[in-house]
């Protein structure tokens, strides 16, 4: 563990990541020990536009958005230890593995994201995490996951 943990508000993670409403999944990122853990925290509201049709009489937050806020946090961890603000980081999936859904995500819930990176070095463009998401106690989601740093050129 470093000396000292690292936080991003949203403001920062928009300097991150290029992700931008309806597809910035995370709120804030804290507990960041380098480019090894974080957490990412995702208040989920009812105005988010999955919402009108996933299920209007029943809102659920889609499965697979919640891997992409896990993705979106691993991102994030990554961006803000290799000091990536404003240089047009781009990361893509490359797969999903072992992913498993145990409890619905719902408004007014706070996900909570807990991100380790499995494989992958500063200046490597393959990476691997794995991701735990909670709502409180109860898990929610959990994935591993490979990415791909698009890594700007200097």
């Amino acid at each position: 563990m470093t000396d000292t943990l690292q936080t991003a508000d949203i403001e920062r993670i928009k300097r991150l990541i290029p992700h931008r409403y309806p597809f910035l999944l995370v709120d804030k990122v804290v507990d960041i020990d380098g480019y090894q853990t974080a957490r990412g925290i995702k208040n989920v509201t009812m105005n988010e536009p999955h919402f009108q049709g996933h299920f209007p009489a029943k809102p659920i937050m889609p499965g697979v958005t919640i891997v992409e806020a896990m993705a979106q946090t691993a991102a994030v961890m990554v961006g803000a230890a290799l000091g990536m603000e404003d240089r047009n980081l781009l990361v893509y999936f490359m797969a999903i593995d072992s992913c498993k859904f145990r409890r619905m995500v719902v408004p007014g819930d706070v996900l909570e994201m807990k991100l380790e990176t499995l494989r992958g070095k500063p200046g490597g463009k393959v990476w691997k995490f794995r991701g735990v998401a909670k709502v409180g106690d109860e898990l929610a989601a959990e994935a591993e996951f490979a990415a791909m740093m698009d890594l700007p050129k200097e």
